[in-house]
């Protein structure tokens, strides 16, 4: 039995402008289940990034409803969203948004402080993740000592490090070469397959294309085409 852990129904988004408004998504209906690896592609203004944030409670929608984990995030306090980021969801950045006074190890450690974990328990869980991206090594090194590559694979551990639900990727191949955007999205696909967790991308990048399941193209704020693929 399927489940649906994002369900968007007759999502519009729009932004106030001098002379009315700005719709940057219209009447979005989508669904994603557990264990997807999805994407949103289309060209930037299409509206991606701002579908992603307001899945991941960054932004609310204007009309319609956007359910995540059975919440409605547009009735939540600012409190219960952090709070649903800070336990349920992942985010992987095209900028890898590492702290630089911070090490690899206290980097991925970060969101486990704002969750009632025992020290030990907080090593286990950032060792695990630091293992599924190949960089138990680089504990002690900081972001300015890694390539652009580890950079991104400690965000992927960051990401994962409190075994989210639903992981959102916003452009995460876009600073990378074809070798190192490869090797992260390997390492995405092998966690989703191994945890279950849901990967939902906004990219442009084919490279990105090639590996999702699922291709949702979005094109001036409204959903053009829903495809499904073979899995890699």
């Amino acid at each position: 039995m399927s489940k649906i852990l994002i369900e968007t129904k007759h999502m519009t988004k729009y932004y106030p402008t001098g002379e009315g408004k700005f719709t940057a998504l219209q009447d979005i209906n989508l669904s994603f289940e557990k264990g997807e690896f999805a994407g949103l592609v289309g060209p930037s203004g299409s509206g991606k990034t701002t579908l992603l944030n307001i899945i991941g409670s960054l932004d609310t929608q204007s009309e319609g409803e956007v359910i995540v984990l059975g919440k409605e995030v547009s009735t939540l306090s600012a409190r219960q969203s952090a709070a649903l980021r800070s336990k349920h969801i992942g985010f992987i950045f095209q900028t890898y948004n590492l702290l630089p006074v911070y090490n690899v190890y206290e980097n991925v450690e970060l969101p486990l402080l704002l969750l009632k974990m025992s020290t030990e328990e907080r090593k286990k869980a950032v060792m695990e993740a630091l293992e599924w991206v190949g960089l138990t090594d680089k504990l002690k090194s900081r972001p300015n000592q890694l390539s652009g590559g580890q950079g991104q694979r400690v965000s992927i551990a960051r990401a994962m490090v409190k075994k989210p639900q639903i992981v959102l990727a916003d452009e995460p191949t876009a600073n990378l070469d074809t070798e190192n955007s490869l090797h992260i999205l390997d390492t995405m696909l092998k966690i989703n397959r191994e945890t279950g967790t849901t990967f939902v991308f906004s990219t442009h990048d084919q490279k990105v294309v090639n590996y999702l399941n699922r291709v949702i193209t979005l094109v001036d704020g409204k959903k053009a085409k829903d495809d499904l693929k073979v899995s890699v």
